[in-house]
């Protein structure tokens, strides 16, 4: 090959783009996704998701978009890459939340409208179990080893064990008034429960054989703000196990937790009415979902400061990222 041909084509791999991260967005009240470039913290686009959409996560490859369409009552699926929209998977009636198992095959979703928990096949996209919970289930939180999935019951105020091998619950645990969301530490040892009225974050430390005891409650502070405007909702922990971030709704803060010895260490100031949480792949950003300011912000997970906000669509609900 000629030299300089040569060295021009070097010198074009070696400064070819690096592919960008990405956020999706579920806008609950807009009915759409927005795609923010988490290198640039540019809206890339937005597109229609169905209506009311709330729950989204990702395909372990990173290649699926999977969104709960409230008032559809399925799952919208949608290429990651084009947002193409691919077929469909069934849910139930007014799907809130889901969780998908590591290897991508079984998606678990809370249906609020009939008390069940929905088992859905990605693959064949057909129900393989309906699973009686309380009423009004919403969180879904899965153990690292995909053996237990914890659907939290709004108006029953309990957190159920259902076991991954045969669909029945082990355990029930009774929290505070409306739990909302559950979260396992990266190894499996320790479970926080969000309680939206109660005001508290309810932890449970689980045993080898994935029974919960639970260990102490969580509760929040703030100068100048009524303890009703506290309502614990989406929460995240570190791979570490070292931070625990919990979505303070109306009070338009994420508090700062550690994780082990369960103080709240501080109180990040965030738009209003923050809802779910999400880190990027490298844990150096969360992301917030603001549901009355209609932005995402953008908090500096080692410095745990809001570094901006990013406006996205109406009412946006959930956050999901990728590399």
């Amino acid at each position: 090959m000629n030299p300089i041909l040569l060295s021009v084509a070097a010198l074009a791999i070696g400064t070819a783009p690096a592919l960008a991260g990405k956020a999706f967005v579920s806008n609950e009240r807009g009915n759409t996704i927005t795609v923010v470039n988490t290198d640039t913290w540019e809206v890339e686009t937005e597109f229609f998701a169905g209506n009311r959409p709330r729950g989204i996560t990702v395909s372990p490859d990173e290649k699926v978009i999977y969104v709960c369409a409230s008032d559809d009552n399925l799952i919208r699926v949608f290429d990651a890459t084009t947002y193409e929209e691919l077929p469909s998977l069934p849910s139930g009636p007014d799907p809130e939340l889901f969780i998908l198992e590591p290897s991508g095959k079984r998606l678990y979703i809370a249906n609020e409208d009939d008390n069940l928990v929905t088992v859905t096949d990605t693959e064949t996209r057909t129900v393989l179990a309906e699973v009686p919970v309380g009423v009004e289930p919403e969180g879904m939180g899965m153990s690292p080893d995909a053996k237990w999935v914890v659907n939290t019951s709004e108006t029953t105020n309990m957190a159920h064990f259902i076991s991954t091998e045969d669909y029945k619950i082990k355990h029930n645990v009774l929290v505070d008034q409306r739990p909302r969301y559950a979260h396992y530490t990266s190894d499996g040892t320790r479970l926080f429960v969000t309680s939206e009225i109660g005001g508290t974050v309810s932890v449970m430390d689980i045993d080898d054989d994935g029974a919960p005891t639970m260990v102490g409650k969580i509760t929040f502070e703030v100068a100048g703000l009524q303890p009703e405007w506290l309502q614990p909702v989406g929460a995240r922990v570190t791979k570490d196990g070292s931070r625990l971030f919990v979505a303070l709704g109306p009070a338009n803060r994420v508090a700062v937790v550690d994780a082990r010895s369960l103080e709240v260490l501080d109180y990040i100031l965030v738009g209003q009415r923050v809802w779910q949480l999400d880190f990027t792949p490298d844990e150096k950003y969360l992301l917030t979902t603001n549901g009355n300011s209609n932005d995402i912000t953008v908090i500096d997970v080692k410095k745990e400061r809001a570094i901006r906000s990013v406006q996205v669509g109406q009412q946006p609900w959930g956050v999901v990222t990728i590399d």
